[in-house]
């Protein structure tokens, strides 16, 4: 009977110099990287439940936008439209318009000695997203010059979300389809 013996295999030696120069290069860049991505938080409050007489009171004197199709309506107390803003000829909402509105609205207030800083938007259900956003960015602030600067001024910066009323023309399009 023949003996085989086996041969002894060296271990092989571990090179990791290629993926230590990988670390050491792509360790750097993803945390530069960090820096440049921001997330932006605003803060959405929902509205008020109307279950006291100091609830009703304050609700009334609410700075309402109402979002439709056609058009943007500014309210003020609530229900009370102060102006409406049809859309522009490109078929896009004039959200120009609607700051110089608002900011001639909080001009008044202030005139009042009101310090208003809330906003109820109410919008239709098939309102586009971007809209809705658009309207955010509108309400919450506008540019202003301040000493040879341009800086963002607080209009209305805390926003209340709520749905629109049914308007009379849905109304008694719903009515006619009984």
């Amino acid at each position: 009977m023949r003996k085989f013996r086996r041969k002894k295999i060296e271990d092989a030696e571990l090179d990791i110099t290629a993926f230590m120069n990988l670390m050491i290069v792509l360790v750097p860049v993803l945390l530069l990287g960090m820096v440049f991505s921001q997330i932006t938080v605003v803060d959405v409050k929902l509205p008020e439940s109307a279950l006291n007489e100091a609830a009703n009171n304050e609700k009334n004197h609410q700075v309402e936008l109402l979002i439709r199709q056609d058009y943007l309506l500014i309210n003020y107390p609530q229900g009370v439209p102060v102006k409406k803003i049809s859309k522009g000829e490109g078929g896009e909402h004039d959200f120009a318009l609607l700051s110089l509105t608002l900011q001639e609205v909080k001009r008044q207030l202030r005139e009042k000695g009101i310090d208003r800083k809330n906003i109820t938007i109410l919008s239709e259900p098939d309102t586009h997203y971007q809209t809705i956003i658009s309207t955010m960015d509108t309400v919450r602030s506008y540019q202003a010059v301040v000493a040879a600067s341009v800086v963002d001024a607080a209009l209305f910066p805390d926003i209340s979300f709520g749905d629109a009323p049914v308007s009379a023309t849905e109304a008694a399009a719903a009515g006619g389809d009984s």
